[in-house]
């Protein structure tokens, strides 16, 4: 799922593009990608985009009379942008936007239909996505503190969870988490002073790089590679392969369609974290320690 450095880059990329522009057509390759009747999307031609902005994971493409389209990729949606005319991806195309100067579509891959667009008017409409979550680059350590201290969670949940953190997903998680030298699964309710000091930098460090190195890649094109698992991580998406700092082989937690990956030499002192599945399966012959698969 596209986080806050690709959704950042996302805003970006269309303020160049379409604002001041009006929009020509759209187009509705599905109808399950639309999640609401008022107003009907064909209100939306003839009007200009005003703003583009982002709250959390969702895109906000803003237009005249205070109408907006709110757009949630959710794991495998992407943004393209097109010459006008240009030949569709096929069965993945979902929606597609003309602009004079060209044409934004959205497109999903695989079979399951979870991205959604939403067209809503006014603060009011646009109320209804806002979960609450801090924004962690705009925000103080003390705020950051009492957002993780607010509810008992693993540090992993917490950081993930859209009503305490906007933007963070599974992949920057562990990124930095990692960065952090802390357990996914530590409780935020045992955190130290240190503790929080530590992982506010990480996390603000690493979102923020990520986003200039996303930034660079499409300065002067359409961001095409949007995607959770980048050569260039340290453990998101690296299960078996070494650990940058240390060279320990990256470990991983799967849970229904994610997975958690981290080094245990770095971040849970050796320790072999639980695998759901695995750890019941072999229960007894179950690895504690780093040290016995290595």
């Amino acid at each position: 799922m596209p986080e806050l450095p690709d959704i950042v880059v996302y805003v970006e990329a269309l303020e160049r593009r379409i604002v001041g522009q009006p929009l020509a057509q759209v187009r509705l390759k599905t109808p399950f990608l639309l999640r609401t009747v008022e107003p009907p999307l064909t209100d939306l031609v003839g009007k200009v985009v005003r703003r583009v902005h982002r709250i959390g994971k969702r895109i906000v493409i803003g237009f005249d009379d205070d109408v907006f389209v709110v757009l949630h990729l959710m794991i495998a949606g992407r943004l393209h942008w097109k010459p006008l005319g240009a030949k569709g991806a096929g069965r993945g195309d979902l929606a597609a936007f003309d602009f004079p100067n060209g044409m934004l579509t959205l497109t999903e891959a695989g079979t399951k239909r979870r991205a959604s667009m939403y067209v809503v008017r006014g603060a009011a409409g646009l109320a209804e996505f806002q979960r609450g979550g801090l924004e962690v680059l705009d925000a103080t350590q003390a705020e950051f503190a009492e957002r993780l201290r607010s509810e008992s969670h693993t540090v992993k949940r917490s950081l993930t969870d859209p009503r305490l953190f906007s933007g963070i997903g599974n992949a920057y998680s562990d990124e930095i988490l990692h960065r952090a030298r802390m357990s996914p699964v530590k409780l935020t309710g045992r955190l130290t002073d240190h503790d929080i000091a530590t992982l506010f930098a990480a996390t603000r460090s690493t979102l923020t790089e990520w986003t200039e190195r996303l930034r660079a890649e499409a300065v002067e094109s359409f961001p095409e590679k949007v995607t959770a698992f980048r050569p260039e991580m340290a453990v998101h998406g690296k299960f078996g392969e070494p650990c940058p700092v240390c060279g320990t082989p990256i470990q991983r937690i799967r849970y229904a369609d994610n997975e958690t990956n981290y080094c245990a030499r770095c971040q849970t002192e050796g320790r072999l974290l639980a695998d759901r599945a695995l750890s019941r399966l072999l229960k007894q012959d179950w690895p504690r320690s780093i040290d016995e698969v290595v």
